[in-house]
């Protein structure tokens, strides 16, 4: 019998077309369903409830944090954390796990991060951080490489996408490509070419997935 296919999610049709890149179709699908963990859970759930699928991927370009991700290189992710996921207070934020309702951390899939770090040894493993604000100061980054020491990049879109898996009961890992560091915003040294580049070089890594 033929395996279900495997569904990666990307933000924007460019990272989907980079991802499709030398990668066997009927094996697996590849959709952009939009920028935000709004539009990530959304469009993610939609495709869940319309297709058997064995695993869902979140994967696209990120920022990584200086000293962590280089730009350039490839990160899999232990874990996906919404970081902005809680509440200010005098004494700085509160995530939603001391404000008592839920969790901001889904754990990925132990099988599916064993198979990508076994084909992509080179690569970069932590926490990768969602944000529906991204990053564009130093101080916000000092902050957030503080508040997560195991975090190597941050993105916009894996927890949706990775809530969304949950619900429907279907392991969930996240792959980035590094386009920037985690900081000061400055499109200018943005390296977007070098990450779309390292996504389609990661085509026979999804394609080796159990």
């Amino acid at each position: 019998m033929t395996p279900y296919p495997i569904l990666v999610v990307t933000a924007v049709p460019a990272e989907a077309d980079a991802v499709r890149a030398g990668l066997a179709p009927e094996e697996i699908v590849v959709e952009a369903v939009g920028v935000g963990p709004a539009a990530a859970a959304a469009g993610t759930a939609r495709l869940l409830a319309g297709r058997e699928y064995r695993a869902v991927l979140s994967v696209g370009i990120a920022g990584g944090f200086p000293d962590r991700a280089p730009v350039g290189s490839l990160v899999v992710a232990t874990r996906s954390i919404a970081a902005d996921l809680g509440a200010e207070s005098p004494g700085g934020f509160l995530p939603i796990e001391e404000l008592g309702f839920g969790s901001s951390v889904v754990e990925t899939d132990p099988r599916l991060v064993k198979a990508l770090r076994a084909a992509l040894p080179e690569a970069v493993c932590g926490d990768v951080l969602t944000l529906a604000t991204v990053t564009g100061t130093a101080g916000t980054a000092a902050r957030l490489a503080a508040r997560f020491p195991a975090a190597v990049a941050e993105a916009m879109e894996g927890h949706g996408v990775a809530v969304a898996a949950a619900g429907a009961g279907v392991p969930f890992a996240e792959l980035r490509a590094i386009s920037n560091p985690v900081g000061p915003r400055d499109r200018a040294a943005w390296r977007l070419g070098d990450a779309f580049a390292a996504l389609r070089a990661a085509g026979p890594a999804l394609d080796a997935l159990p």
